[in-house]
């Protein structure tokens, strides 16, 4: 009956971990078997036995020095044809294993708190999920964006099919699309933390969460489905191969299969806390718990456990201990149950559970359809107190504790919540409990005994304090605090906050010399039938030199004459600026003063609705070797780059957004420029990128630009986090931008970032970019447009 019904039953029990499984995932090499990870520090990779019924432990990783938590397979490249192993753990560390070899290839750090989940992609990316409320894509042994924007700690991550898309599920209750290092999406719906993530397809995938439900949902953001069955928090879910079946574990013991949207079966495990499951390419379902034990469950009848192993699984789920107050079985009143014949009627449903009282005992039995029985899942017991049987399952600020107490300081003040793991010092936990709160250090003493009187001194191995997480005051983690020593006061470098837009004018492009592609003198012409790549890699930075110093001049006087008392220039500063201009404008020996440079800087502050002749004058400036280095040394640069920023608003004026982005673009020519832009990369980058929202094409071309000079350094510099900014950066702008002329930029630069560098090649396959130029290789005019996509698709 259980071969034609598709019921699941055991297929084996694997003792090995000393402790909680907290991840599993199906393994790629041996086939057929999978890899597992525990609180207790280790990763173990199970092969089937030839008997085609268990698992043998093939070998057991370590590297972690604190609790695994997580665990996912990279697929098989050049170098490692097995794949390798990833482990996320407590220490704030991804460890990456070979197949063979005990001891981790290269440790992953960067993380400031646990990371706890871990999803693989093409070509090689890794996407963490980690408690510090950030993910991060690694590549090979890099780290090559962070994705900033949840609120609390990130649960659940995994990365899509379709290139460069990523999914993110968080404390927050909320779960965030990115696009190339970007948030495209937050999909709300979820009443409490997002625990995992499944996909579906290319359209679709599922959450489940510690709102005891599973949502499914189209990446274009509608829910499309919500599944109960759940009594307790889900931890975790798998999608079965070729199909959008599923399986859910959580907090009420047990582990479900969904089959057409419904739940078909639910099996219930002797431990509380069924922390993880995967499914295997045979569809069998692999699960761990919190008592330290992996099951397999099989439809197969050949792959099914002897007569005698079910009866001993059975025996130890009937012995059991069920606390009602997990209200995993509503609420129950002993006195109104009936007895031991309530159970001569069958159930209605697999899964159904029903209670019964039996000499004073109230014991807890489960409906099986297959077995056509009633199967006893445990006794019902009173509270087990302070002692918590299950570890780790008190949530506080979206992380896990084995304990969270609630204290009283005084009888008439606020109560805190104090959360403690056993693997921490009581005392540094009392001690940074009472400076978080700003209590009385006098409560030291106090604090501590409570904490060792209510977990009766309990402690996991023998963990030196060193290795314990200070999820204590002290070391909680604020988010933003983790964004580098900057000096401007700026947001995030992922975050929109302080955002950026460039303006109009139209000024035409300078020519840059010669027959350059970046001429607006006519297309290139190929002169052989067999092109060559004059494009890329380019070398030096691309300026814009064309001005009409009579118009700007022109314009200046005129504003000068309506602008108010406190900002009117005297005619002397007039003249002084004429003749700085005239100097920029021809190719003058004349080195500026240090008066004309503190007229143009009064200029260049007047306010935003006539500055933009002044800063038309600045952009010129800025290429002289003088000017440059006076505005962009260590002692001005701040409030240089504080100032052009300023006009990246994309509410502000076009004509000041363009003329600052130009601005930016011709400080590259200098040194001082050079260093003070690749210094200020992130936050630069972060602001003109918003400049792509507008249907300018010259403020589209000027960001072009910008990205381009910043490829150009960077293909010097060889420097892959920046390389990698530079990329999403690139595949942010092409999906906008519909102008030619910034298309090929974005192209040069493109190409500069991926040329030499294999790395570099395989974050863009990873990000899409590909797919997302293909069609400029048929553009027929200008034919460099066609030529430079051509031999970019060429190094791809």
């Amino acid at each position: 009956m259980a071969g034609e019904g598709g019921a699941y039953r055991l297929r084996c029990s694997l003792v090995g971990h000393g402790q909680d499984v907290r991840g599993l995932t199906r393994g790629l090499f041996p086939e057929g078997g999978f890899v597992s990870v525990s609180r207790d520090r280790t990763a173990r990779l199970w092969v089937p036995d030839g008997l085609n019924r268990g698992f043998t432990e093939m070998h057991c990783m370590s590297g972690h020095s604190n609790f695994v938590s997580c665990v996912c397979i990279i697929p098989p490249s050049d170098l490692y044809p097995r794949g390798l192993i990833a482990t996320g753990g407590n220490d704030h560390n991804i460890c990456i294993f070979t197949v063979d070899n005990p001891a981790p290839l290269y440790i992953l750090k960067g993380h400031k708190n646990t990371v706890c989940s871990l999803s693989s992609g093409k070509f090689g990316t890794l996407l963490s999920g980690s408690w510090d409320t950030t993910a991060k894509v690694w590549l090979n042994d890099r780290c090559m964006m962070t994705l900033q924007g949840h609120t609390a700690a990130i649960w659940a991550v995994k990365i899509l099919p379709e290139q460069g898309l990523m999914l993110t599920g968080s404390a927050d209750k909320t779960i965030k699309l990115w696009k190339a290092g970007r948030c495209e999406r937050t999909f709300t719906g979820h009443e409490d933390c997002v625990r995992g993530l499944a996909i579906l397809s290319e359209m679709e995938f599922l959450s489940c969460a510690n709102d005891a439900s599973v949502r499914r949902w189209q990446i274009s953001g509608e829910c499309l489905q919500v599944y109960y069955g759940h009594t307790n928090y889900i931890y975790s879910i798998s999608v079965f191969p070729q199909c959008k079946d599923f399986v859910t574990t959580g907090e009420d013991r047990s582990l479900r299969i969904w089959k057409q949207g419904e739940c078909a079966q639910t099996i219930r495990l002797p431990a509380q806390s069924v922390w993880c499951c995967c499914v295997l390419d045979n569809g069998d379902i692999v699960v761990g718990a919190s008592d330290g034990i992996i099951r397999v469950f099989t439809e197969s009848l050949e792959r099914t456990a002897s007569a005698e192993e079910i009866q001993a699984f059975e025996n130890e789920l009937s012995q059991a201990s069920i606390d009602p107050k997990t209200g995993d079985l509503g609420d129950i009143n002993a006195d109104d149950l009936p007895g031991r014949e309530h159970l001569k009627d069958p159930g209605t449903r697999d899964g159904q559970t029903r209670l019964i009282k039996d000499n004073g005992k109230v014991e807890a039995y489960q409906w099986s359809v297959s077995e056509g029985r009633w199967i006893k899942i445990g006794d019902v017991v009173g509270s087990s107190g302070a002692t918590q049987q299950t570890s780790g399952k008190v949530l506080f600020e979206g992380k896990e504790y084995d304990y969270v107490f609630t204290i009283d300081v005084n009888e008439s003040g606020p109560s805190y919540k104090l959360p403690y793991n056993i693997t921490e010092d009581p005392w540094l936990t009392a001690y940074n409990f009472l400076q978080k709160n700003d209590l009385n250090p006098m409560f030291l003493d106090q604090v501590a005994k409570f904490i060792m009187d209510n977990t009766k001194g309990q402690t996991l191995l023998s963990t030196s304090a060193q290795f314990s997480d200070p999820f204590t005051g002290a070391g909680r983690y604020v988010p933003g605090s983790s964004s580098g020593p900057s000096t401007v006061p700026a947001a995030d470098p992922f975050t929109g906050a302080g955002r950026y837009v460039p303006g109009s004018a139209s000024n035409a492009v300078a020519p840059v010399g010669g027959v350059d592609p970046y001429t607006g003198m006519g297309a290139y012409q190929s002169a052989a039938a067999k092109v060559e790549n004059i494009y890329f890699p380019k070398k030096d930075a691309v300026t814009f030199d064309q001005a009409n110093p009579t118009q700007i001049l022109g314009k200046l006087k005129e504003l000068n004459g309506s602008a108010t008392e406190e900002h009117k220039l005297t005619e002397d500063d007039l003249i002084i600026l004429e003749k700085l201009l005239s100097a920029m404008c021809n190719t003058s020996t004349e080195t500026p003063t240090a008066q004309q440079l503190q007229t143009l800087w009064r200029a260049v502050n007047w306010p935003e609705d006539i500055v933009f002749p002044a800063l038309d004058i600045l952009r010129l400036s800025v290429r002289h070797p003088t000017v440059n280095e006076n505005f962009c040394s260590e002692k001005d640069h701040v409030q240089f780059i504080i100032l052009l920023l300023k006009f990246l608003n994309p509410k502000g004026k076009q004509a000041n957004q363009l003329l600052a982005l130009r601005a930016l673009c011709n400080c590259f020519v200098n040194q001082a420029g050079q260093k003070l832009m690749m210094e200020q990369r992130g936050e630069i980058m972060t602001q003109a990128i918003e400049m792509k929202s507008g249907n300018n094409k010259n403020i589209h071309i000027a960001l072009a630009t910008l990205t381009l000079n910043y490829a150009v350094c960077l293909h010097k510099v060889n420097n892959i986090e920046g390389k990698a900014q530079c990329l999403s950066v690139i595949s942010t702008i092409m999906e906008v931008v519909k102008d030619l002329e910034a298309i090929f930029r974005l192209l040069v630069a493109l190409g500069t970032l991926i040329s030499d560098d294999t790395n570099a090649v395989q974050l863009a396959k990873s990000l899409g970019v590909d797919s997302q130029i293909k069609k400029y290789a048929s553009v027929s005019e200008p034919a460099k447009v066609k030529e430079c996509c051509r031999f970019v698709l060429n190094l791809l």
